[in-house]
């Protein structure tokens, strides 16, 4: 069964509400500057919240190993999402860590497969921006990827396209952030229920 990542909660209600709609697991955004953007105490308040109900999962870039070990342990989220070509960084962080790959040509896909880890993220490939784009690409550059290793696939995907893009590629787990919001970080718990129902059923 393909999970199912809700990416870029911003409250507890919110991170509650997607639990119960049947998020797998949760993305809290740590990023700056950022539309979703949470600090470290509300990010603590969603993890207790959440409890063992699903997997809360940092999303990070752009700091060095040691502070995102203390940024982990402080805030107790269960696994970091490290964006940037740091598989360094990810290997010092395994297994609680996977590296986030832009994609947009095969050469993406090559170092998406480099990166250290069980899994990986694929996303797409957008200047200037490191997800939560609503962008989509070419998902047939990683059904073979797929196919090796438990890829997370994000990148444009909402409730209309997300049953198509699983029978393509058969990821292990599917992430959505912008498909199922109102506006940035207001999450639209309609279009989260449909997402989970079209993932349930592909």
């Amino acid at each position: 069964m393909t999970r199912i990542k809700i990416c870029g909660v911003t409250s507890v209600e919110q991170a509650l509400s997607c639990v119960d709609a049947g998020a797998d697991a949760l993305g809290v955004n740590f990023v700056a500057p950022n539309a979703r953007r949470v600090d470290r105490a509300l990010a603590e308040s969603i993890v207790g919240a959440v409890g063992d109900r699903a997997l809360v999962v940092g999303v990070v870039a752009g700091m060095t190993v040691d502070a995102m070990r203390a940024l982990r342990d402080h805030t107790g989220v269960g696994c970091l999402q490290i964006h940037g070509d740091h598989p360094a960084d990810v290997e010092a962080l395994l297994p609680h860590a996977y590296g986030a790959v832009g994609v947009a040509a095969a050469g993406d896909v090559a170092r998406a497969q480099a990166m250290p880890g069980e899994f990986v993220m694929v996303d797409a490939k957008v200047d200037g921006s490191l997800g939560g784009t609503g962008h989509s690409f070419d998902w047939s550059l990683v059904v073979e990827l797929a196919k090796r290793r438990k890829v997370v696939l994000a990148g444009g995907l909402t409730p209309a396209n997300v049953a198509g893009a699983i029978r393509m590629v058969g990821p292990w787990c599917v992430d959505v952030a912008s498909g199922v919001e109102s506006a940035p970080g207001h999450k639209d718990l309609a279009k989260v229920r449909a997402f989970v129902d079209a993932v349930r059923s592909a």
